[in-house]
């Protein structure tokens, strides 16, 4: 039922004095259509506003009035693409106006004023946190295997360009978010109790894996890593972090005195991942043992030639 057919429908069953309404209006949509009645509880003498029903209004109005920023991020040219300021509601601004109307008389109308939302990443940290390699791996996949492989590349571009601030915890559940067919992710095998079988979103385990060696390799704080329940074809015993969604994930702290950023790059049988920072950075890398070259024996068995994609 649309908006103005059940303001409609109220009106008929409650009429009301459209000249004592406050139209709330977002850019050139109107968000709410109030009489100040309905904000005043039932007490004698002065009026007093509903402190209640004015924060769910508050916050209806702050959901259409938000829009995300957007970081700055490198395209596949290797080029940097500027961020974009976001906006969110001025709430003291909203109030101020609010109780204009409310202890005044008659109509009004507000257009909401917005506050500045800044990006996490701008083009000048961009430009600076790309400059140094600090850890870096690479695994392999059958890129026959095709639900597999998409799994793996959609996963991927999730990961990329992401930055962790100094002492910012990194979950790989919270980032890539659920596995999910309406996320365009598709039945690929996976590893449940030990048996390989079919489920939504194969494959993202060797994502979460190639990830960990890069982030171990480069000296961050692993705080949660969990090993799949037998050996995984794509990395060493050992060497591999299960993930699944309301299960185990894998979590790292960037310990650093500087932002680190995550470049991820899937395809042509190569899942590729390196860790980057400023060129001023202090690091403690580790040893990680490397994977050999070859195809997994997780799908289809035909010989393909494998190479290392670069990262602009």
């Amino acid at each position: 039922m649309g908006f103005a057919l059940t303001l409609a429908l109220l009106l008929l069953a409650n009429p009301l004095d459209p000249t004592n309404f406050l139209h709330v209006e977002v850019g050139d949509k109107t968000v709410a259509i109030l009489d100040r009645a309905d904000y005043t509880l039932p007490v004698d003498g002065v009026p007093v506003a509903d402190d209640y029903r004015l924060q769910k209004l508050i916050d209806a109005v702050a959901k259409e009035a938000y829009v995300a920023p957007i970081n700055a991020t490198i395209n596949a040219h290797g080029a940097i693409v500027p961020e974009k300021k976001g906006r969110k509601l001025d709430e003291a601004a909203f109030l101020e106006r609010f109780y204009q109307y409310y202890y005044g008389q008659g109509a009004a109308t507000m257009q909401v004023s917005y506050q500045e939302v800044y990006p996490k990443v701008d083009k000048a940290l961009l430009s600076q946190v790309r400059k140094k390699v600090i850890g870096q791996y690479a695994t392999y996949f059958n890129s026959r295997n095709k639900n597999r492989s998409h799994n793996i590349r959609l996963a991927s571009q999730a990961l990329n360009n992401y930055v962790v601030l100094p002492g910012e915890i990194f979950s790989f559940n919270k980032l890539v978010g659920q596995r999910t067919k309406e996320k365009g992710y598709l039945q690929a095998p996976i590893i449940v109790r030990g048996e390989l079988s079919e489920g939504i979103g194969g494959g993202i385990c060797q994502v979460s894996s190639t990830l960990f060696n890069a982030v171990d390799k480069a000296g961050l704080h692993i705080m949660q890593r969990y090993s799949h329940s037998r050996n995984v074809a794509y990395v060493p015993p050992g060497r591999d972090a299960t993930v699944s969604w309301h299960g185990p994930d894998f979590v790292f702290q960037n310990k650093y005195a500087y932002p680190v950023m995550i470049r991820a790059i899937a395809g042509n049988g190569t899942m590729y991942v390196t860790v980057n920072s400023f060129p001023e950075i202090e690091y403690e890398p580790r040893h990680v043992p490397s994977v050999r070259q070859n195809t997994p024996e997780e799908g289809p068995a035909s010989p393909e030639t494998i190479t290392e994609p670069t990262l602009p």
